[in-house]
């Protein structure tokens, strides 16, 4: 019999949402979600109704923030290198560099939990996603 893949996540799922399967898990996977966009977007219940539509939502604001430090990071020494001191555009740098490692986790993270909103499963041994759930044995293909 086939191992139930149901609860299988990545190893960069969000610590704070439940796994799949478990109770409660999209509401927990909505809230996280609603914490990953700006606060104003709480204002609209269709959010809430539709999770992959937020989910759809996180992504792009955690790559349009990602970008925007990526363009930061590129563009402080040539905008602000003469106006402040060397220490500090080295520490602005770092600190665009660490907020980029972050936002990049956080991407990975927001995909994987729209993966499974949109009923993908995580397949650890091949460490990809799968649209089928796992076979049935008890279930001809046909039904």
């Amino acid at each position: 019999m086939p191992a139930d893949l149901t609860g299988s996540v990545p190893p960069w799922w969000p610590d704070a949402v439940p796994r799949p399967g478990a109770p409660d898990w999209e509401r927990g996977a909505v809230a996280w979600l609603l914490d990953q966009v700006p606060g104003e977007w709480r204002a609209h219940a269709v959010l809430r109704r539709h999770p992959t539509l937020l989910a759809r939502l996180a992504a792009g604001q955690a790559a349009a923030s990602l970008e925007a430090a990526r363009d930061g990071w590129r563009t402080l020494r040539r905008d602000v290198g003469r106006e402040l001191p060397p220490e500090v555009v080295e520490a602005a740098m770092a600190a665009y560099e660490q907020e980029g490692a972050r936002l990049r986790e956080l991407g990975r993270q927001v995909d994987a939990v729209r993966q499974v909103l949109h009923g993908r499963r995580w397949v650890p041994g091949a460490g990809r996603w799968t649209d089928r759930t796992p076979a049935d044995p008890d279930r001809s293909p046909a039904d």
